[in-house]
């Protein structure tokens, strides 16, 4: 019963439900956006601590839906996104410091065959961007599948499925990081019924090409909701986004810390909680990124909105300050 009141309750705030979504009642394929800033004052102090934040919003039809984010560039306050929706499609611009929104491209993933796709099949919902050489590596739910794009996204230079057992159509590979080794997790949104937690992945290759099976292990997120995006620090630990459902209000994000060095095959990986987006802020949460800029480690995060009418596309900045020594707690009421 516990399960299928919360997949009730995923399907009503996820959308789109009836009468609350408007989407693309006209085709516009203007690339442009804006991004309006957002009103709100935050408290001193805490390890997550609010920088400022944005609304994103574009005449273009395909716009939204974001479930990936990276930081392409930073300059003096102004750099580079790239976004990539749920819808299969792929958002760059740049933010000034200011707020003004430029160099603004909205285009649609490639697929293999070249045909038009369909939702199903351009499910994205994780990325990581290589800094040196430009490419995008991309995780799809539904098909199970990672990518690998050119610079420009526009030509598939490679794929692979991920191995059996076929993880759930909705809930398969949501976040995705490449550590520093060259080693890149894949952790599932829900796959597996096992009280350990939720099933996850270590590729020591390139997740996209032939190369050797990848190695399980389990997460558990000890009541902070199920994992939507992750992110690397600077320390080697990853930043573990969780996105939990309820009424008042809709989403929770609880922002966690974990140590890949505690990863073990078949074993039980725990993480320890840093902070959460605050309530006034609250929405669906699903892109993360982790820049260093001036020697200050920060946080953005970005929302998907599904396209629904009651949803914005979001985009915040934290600076994270005052991390937790690299130590892994020792319990679950620790990790709480």
């Amino acid at each position: 019963m516990r399960r299928l009141l919360y997949a009730a309750l995923a399907f009503a705030a996820l959308g789109p439900m009836p009468g609350t979504v408007l989407r693309f009642p006209r085709v516009d394929l203007t690339e442009s956006a804006a991004a309006r800033p957002l009103r709100f004052t935050a408290e001193a102090g805490g390890t997550m601590r609010f920088v400022r934040g944005w609304h994103l919003v574009s005449p273009h039809s395909r716009f939204g839906g974001f479930s990936a984010l990276a930081r392409t560039g930073a300059e003096r306050g102004v750099g580079g996104f790239q976004l990539i929706g749920d819808n299969g499609y792929w958002t760059r611009f740049t933010l000034g410091s200011r707020g003004a929104v430029s160099d603004v491209r909205i285009r649609a993933l490639p697929t293999p065959d070249g045909r038009p796709a369909r939702k199903s099949t351009v499910d994205a919902e994780a990325m990581f961007v290589d800094r040196a050489s430009g490419k995008s590596w991309i995780a799809l739910e539904g098909i199970n599948q990672i990518w690998r794009l050119d610079r420009g996204l526009a030509v598939i230079e490679a794929r692979r499925k991920l191995p059996p057992p076929r993880w759930p159509t909705n809930s398969g590979p949501e976040a995705m990081v490449r550590l520093a080794d060259g080693r890149t997790l894949v952790f599932s949104e829900d796959a597996a019924d096992d009280p350990r937690g939720r099933e996850a992945l270590v590729f020591t290759g390139d997740p996209a090409a032939p190369g050797p099976k990848p190695f399980r292990f389990f997460y558990a997120s000890d009541g902070r909701g199920l994992v939507s995006d992750a992110a690397p620090l600077p320390d080697g630990r990853i930043l573990l986004v969780h996105r939990r459902l309820g009424f008042d209000p809709v989403f929770t994000t609880i922002i966690a810390i974990a140590d890949p060095a505690d990863i073990q095959e078949d074993a039980v990986l725990r993480a320890r909680t840093i902070g959460r987006v605050p309530w006034p802020l609250a929405e669906n949460y699903e892109g993360a990124a982790v820049s260093v800029e001036g020697g200050r480690t920060f946080l953005w995060l970005v929302a998907d909105d599904n396209f629904n009418v009651w949803q914005r596309s979001l985009l915040l900045q934290f600076e994270l300050v005052d991390l937790p020594p690299k130590r892994m707690p020792d319990s679950k009421k620790a990790a709480q």
